[in-house]
């Protein structure tokens, strides 16, 4: 009998903890696989890409060249809801501030194979990168990565990994940890498996930074982006602050956000060529 209730505490505690995952990836990871635009959408010419992670996951990028040859490289790394399809007027202002773009889906959103959790995101990160680096045969001098919300976690891993021009992190978070706390307060967030522990990697950042928040964000505080500004080690690095919502707040910014955005690519030294 007592070999029977404890196997029954077993089963009890091992369901307990898959629930507590599953919640916790579906919360941390929204995607959509439904492609509704392409940057041709926005009047952009572009390349569909198949790139293949160190573990082998197949995954859906677009090439978007820039206005020059010698234009400034973005590696585009989005946020954790929807996919590619859903930031093509990010693509249409990076453009216009003189960018040739990667932008990346994660596994697991739109058509890219697997399914998302934070080690594959980074492996993600890094095929893009390479894809960059050997096939586009982009210099660092060139390169500057760029993540969005969610997608800040890998670009700031990606920073403390790979040479880089400069880094633009747009709206987001210290950590999950940090973002279980203010989202859902009663949550163990001990238990929260994810990390994108992106407060303790910044100091390690040293290449330009522009931080993109803004103060009325619904979604991630704007003290995250506070905290994160002043823990990156970036000789030099400057917070932008942008106007309205988590998801509208590039659009809500008006002129600002692309400006900003220009002003950053333009203030970076020059390839050789």
């Amino acid at each position: 009998m007592r070999l029977h209730f404890g196997a029954g505490l077993l089963l009890v505690a091992a369901l307990l903890w898959l629930g507590l995952r599953l919640f916790e990836r579906t919360m941390v990871f929204v995607p959509s696989r439904t492609l509704w635009a392409h940057p041709g959408t926005v009047g952009l010419r572009y390349e569909a890409l198949s790139l293949k992670a160190a573990d082998g996951a197949v995954l859906r990028a677009w090439w978007l060249s820039g206005p020059s040859p010698e234009a400034p490289v973005m590696l585009c790394l989005h946020g954790n809801g929807g996919n590619l399809s859903d930031r093509t007027d990010k693509m249409r202002i990076f453009h216009d501030a003189g960018a040739a773009q990667l932008w990346l889906d994660w596994r697991g959103y739109g058509e890219s194979g697997g399914s998302p959790d934070e080690p594959g995101l980074y492996r993600d990160a890094l095929a893009a990168w390479a894809w960059l680096n050997a096939v586009k045969l982009v210099p660092a001098a060139r390169l500057v990565l760029y993540g969005e919300s969610l997608g800040g976690g890998p670009a700031i891993d990606l920073a403390t990994r790979v040479p880089a021009a400069g880094l633009i992190v747009d709206s987001a978070f210290t950590s999950v940890p940090d973002m279980a706390r203010v989202i859902l307060p009663w949550f163990p967030t001990r238990l929260v498996h994810t990390r994108f522990d992106n407060l303790s990697r910044l100091p390690r950042v040293t290449i330009p930074t522009l931080f993109l928040h803004s103060p009325e964000d619904d979604i991630v505080p704007y003290e995250m982006a506070r905290r994160n500004y002043a823990a990156s080690g970036a000789v030099r690095k400057s917070l932008v602050d942008l106007k309205g919502s988590h998801n509208e707040g590039f659009l809500d910014a008006g002129p600002a956000y692309g400006q900003a955005i220009r002003d950053f690519l333009a203030s970076l030294p020059k390839a050789p060529k």
